[in-house]
């Protein structure tokens, strides 16, 4: 099949999140079983000249948005099997950051056209287009207009990935025809309206063949208004056409045989590398040198609802176990102060790194020994995959995609691969975490058991790929 996909980021090119991952690794994935896959993406300022240099430019047109017909040029890279095609417009993408602009509905309007349009100019036909998150909810709109006016579309299907529900793309209705060039009948309940206002996802939802989430247990989450943020009435609306598939990680990078990262490489069956990478992590973190005490890493964005205030209310309570802690990532102040005031109140047992940093993240990916995840909603979660692949074991609550990819590990349970609790419960997460602790110091043999348990699991594209190829052949009726 040919396959377009759409998205707003994608790894190596351009990341802020996790779904330049899924854009990186998932259509790598998909070329590898035999389909002709093109990603379509912008050509953001921050994309290196590295990437540039080895860049095509194919032609230029102008793309159709309501009155206005915008310069739109397209450059081509070839990587893995997959062709790469980015879209130039210096207007709307050469700026300092990818999102957070004034204007973010009119230049992902713009870049949802440009998916659209491109395949006629450059006279390719997909079979599906995939589309992911609120920046490309309009292309599958735009493909109900165009797939009878443009050749290359005529038969295309879409399909539309919900990574995160919170962020759907909102707008005032003034918006709908001057700026998306969309005529008023499309303000109606079964499309983008929305108690007055514009709201691109819920828009997509309706207009895709085919909506799927990041995890089972997030499809499942989003028919209530906790999770879903008020598109609950939607989902459950068209809950015959979604479907949740677990993401996956490109066991590639993440490899701890390989990683150039680590201080020393291991493997499952060759732990002993990674006593020189809890070492290596203790000096970089500032912690106290020491082997037998477990290290806690927890790397995010600081934010509420990664579970942070669980963490606030119990660091004391983390702190008097035999632990050391180290916390790596940026966002809302109260956290930040609050980890700082802990470095200060426990020097060499707690530390506080308030920046992002990939070559950090790796040591404690692979130095640390458990890795702390409470998030209050997490539609599917990377880090707790890539820590297990590290040795490094998670503790989760049970949610989304941590659900889906955590097994609980007890006396009864031996085959599990981390930790996890169910209520969003401060006291909840903290005895976990002791539970953890204590296995670490009173059970070494089940430590390395559970450590075993969690570096065999496959959480390698492939197996998501193949669900993915089963609602392209639905859709397409070639299943």
């Amino acid at each position: 099949m040919n396959i377009l996909f759409a998205t707003s980021e994608c790894a190596p090119f351009i990341k802020t999140g996790g779904l330049a991952d899924v854009a990186g690794a998932l259509p790598k994935a998909l070329a590898a079983m035999g389909h002709d896959v093109r990603v379509i993406l912008p050509l953001y300022e921050g994309i290196g000249e590295d990437w540039r240099s080895q860049m095509e430019y194919l032609q230029c047109y102008g793309v159709t948005l309501g009155w206005r017909s915008p310069y739109c040029g397209i450059f081509e890279l070839k990587r893995e099997g997959v062709t790469y095609w980015f879209v130039d417009n210096e207007y709307y993408f050469k700026r300092s950051s990818l999102y957070g602009h004034y204007d973010d509905g009119e230049r992902f309007a713009f870049f949802s056209r440009a998916v659209v349009e491109s395949v006629g100019h450059l006279n390719w036909h997909p079979d599906v287009l995939h589309c992911n998150d609120w920046q490309t909810a309009l292309a599958p709109i735009y493909l109900l207009e165009e797939r009878h006016r443009i050749p290359q579309l005529y038969d295309t299907k879409s399909v539309y990935t919900i990574h995160n529900i919170e962020y759907q793309g909102r707008y005032g209705s003034q918006v709908l025809q001057d700026l998306f060039g969309l005529n008023a009948g499309y303000m109606n309940e079964h499309m983008l309206a929305y108690h007055g206002d514009v709201n691109l996802m819920k828009g997509a939802i309706y207009a895709a063949d085919y909506v799927t989430t990041v995890s089972p247990t997030y499809a499942e989450e989003l028919q209530y208004g906790f999770y879903a943020h008020g598109l609950e009435g939607v989902i459950a609306d068209n809950r015959h056409k979604i479907r949740g598939i677990l993401n996956g990680i490109d066991t590639d990078v993440y490899d701890p045989a390989k990683d150039k990262g680590l201080a020393k490489n291991f493997s499952l069956k060759k732990l002993a590398g990674k006593k020189a990478c809890k070492a290596a992590l203790q000096q970089a973190a500032g912690l106290v040198e020491n082997p037998d005490v477990p290290i806690i890493g927890c790397v995010s964005r600081l934010v509420s609802h990664k579970g942070f205030d669980l963490v606030n209310a119990s660091i004391h309570d983390i702190m008097a176990m035999d632990v050391q802690m180290v916390v790596l990532g940026t966002g809302d102040w109260t956290y930040e102060e609050s980890f700082r005031q802990a470095q200060g109140q426990y020097p060499g047992r707690f530390a506080a790194h308030m920046m992002y940093s990939g070559g950090m993240s790796t040591a404690i990916y692979g130095g640390a020994d458990l890795f702390l995840m409470p998030s209050v909603a997490e539609p599917c979660g990377l880090s707790q995959m890539i820590a297990m692949r590290y040795g490094t074991i998670p503790i989760v609550r049970e949610t989304g995609g941590l659900r889906d990819s955590v097994r609980p590990y007890s006396d009864f349970n031996r085959d599990g691969t981390g930790f996890t609790f169910h209520d969003i419960s401060a006291h909840d997460m903290a005895w976990v975490v002791r539970e953890a602790v204590d296995l670490y110091h009173g059970d070494k043999k089940a430590w390395q058991e559970i450590m075993k348990n969690a570096m065999s699991e496959d959480f390698s594209w492939p197996r998501s790929a193949k669900q993915y190829e089963e609602i392209y052949g639905w859709i397409t009726g070639r299943g």
